[in-house]
């Protein structure tokens, strides 16, 4: 019998299990469902489903395109990815897992990057949103403003190494695909960059054709698919975390990491947040907040930060469910993400001290309790100025770097 076929029994017989287990409890099972559901309205729904939309939207109207064309002197050298990347980038870091992956797809589908870009780039532009990670995590899981900012610069700090990291995937695979993107991005510069942008936009508008109604119609559509697939993966997993906790077996789960971390020199009282971050984000950075006081900060810190760079089981079938059908495989995307996760946590424990030495950097996160209730409105006014500032400083660099490079061709001459 091959191993996917027995891949498949397996599985089979688990989801057997799950449902007589549901049967046994299913007072646990209904309350846990609720909890997903709960997180799902409050949290996911108004903080995911107008970034979704408002995607689609310039994907429409050629923004996408336009952002591409000016940001690719930025985004190939560094990344190996073409300029929309950058736009993917920013729209990641600002709202969070799975946008990435839904706009790396998107992508994909148009024909705008090759199978290995998405793959660097799905796996590059999958991070915690700042708004959770500065607000929830810090404020409201830790009671620590000042922690936010030594997250930050790990958590994404980590992402941008894996992103460099990223660009040596595939390079055998996509050598056809970046010899024509170099020679495009030499014909674009020699046209002029931002006449060049503007022009893939209006073609890109005038292939898409619809009418405004017409595309937001299909935004709002596909959107409210996508975030009812992402709804019912988080109540799942609360489900499923819920009945391996009834039976024992998240018991015996973290006795086993217990006795792993010792050997990495983290106190092993960690494993329970640890072992359900494994499954979802939330539990687990709220279970790593929550550690004994024995536990030094920093292990509770680093902890945390290993969680929200894994992202979590839940989140990574997200993700596989977007990939479904693009042509992009998943198993760089899960290297990616425990690459991502073992330096985030390295990267705090190395900056905790000289971060945390530093009193006049703790000052401006110290205001953060207030931004910890931001209403979904405020939540989203804050994304969409973070996105605007990422956007601007990326065609910035980008500007600078097409000119460092004009310079130095016309030295050459």
């Amino acid at each position: 019998m091959s191993l996917k076929k027995c891949a498949g029994l397996l599985l089979g017989a688990g989801f057997a299990c799950c449902m007589l287990l549901m049967l046994f409890h299913p007072g646990s099972s209904l309350a846990a469902a609720l909890r997903g559901l709960s997180i799902w309205w409050d949290v996911l729904f108004p903080s995911l489903f107008p970034f979704f939309v408002i995607s689609e939207l310039m994907l429409g109207f050629g923004v996408v395109h336009l952002l591409g064309a000016l940001l690719d002197p930025l985004m190939r050298p560094l990344f190996n990815i073409p300029g929309t990347g950058g736009f993917v980038a920013a729209m990641g870091y600002v709202s969070g897992y799975p946008v990435g992956a839904r706009l790396t797809a998107k992508l994909r589908e148009q024909g705008m990057i090759s199978r290995v870009e998405g793959e660097r780039l799905v796996a590059a532009t999958t991070s915690s949103d700042p708004i959770f990670l500065l607000g929830a995590v810090s404020v409201g899981f830790f009671r620590d403003a000042s922690l936010g900012l030594t997250l930050a610069l790990a958590h994404y700090g980590g992402g941008l190494i894996v992103g460099l990291l990223m660009a040596f995937h595939g390079r055998r695979d996509d050598a056809e695909e970046k010899a024509k993107g170099q020679q495009q991005s030499a014909v674009s510069a020699e046209g002029g960059r931002l006449r060049t942008a503007l022009r893939a936009m209006a073609e890109a508008r005038a292939k898409d054709g619809r009418s405004l109604g017409e595309l937001l119609r299909g935004a709002v559509q596909s959107s409210l698919q996508l975030i009812i697939v992402v709804g019912g993966l988080v109540v799942f997993f609360n489900v499923l975390m819920e009945l391996l906790a009834r039976t024992g077996i998240l018991t015996v789960l973290f006795g086993g990491i217990a006795q792993v971390l010792p050997l990495a020199g983290i106190p092993p009282e960690l494993s329970a947040a640890l072992g359900s971050g494994l499954f979802e984000v939330t539990i687990g950075a709220r279970s790593a907040g929550g550690a004994a006081l024995s536990i030094p900060l920093e292990y509770k810190a680093a902890a945390a930060a290993f969680i929200l760079s894994w992202g979590g089981l839940s989140v990574h079938a997200q993700v596989a469910s977007i990939l479904n059908g693009t042509g992009l495989r998943y198993w760089p995307f899960l290297a990616a993400r425990l690459v991502h996760a073992l330096l985030a946590g390295g990267l705090l424990l190395l900056l905790w001290k000289p971060l945390r030495s530093m009193d006049a950097l703790q000052g401006p996160w110290n205001a953060l309790p207030a931004a910890a209730g931001l209403s979904p409105a405020a939540g989203l006014a804050a994304g969409l100025g973070l996105l605007a500032v990422l956007l601007a400083a990326a065609m910035l660099l980008a500007l600078f770097a097409a000119a460092l490079r004009g310079a130095d061709k016309a030295g050459r001459r």
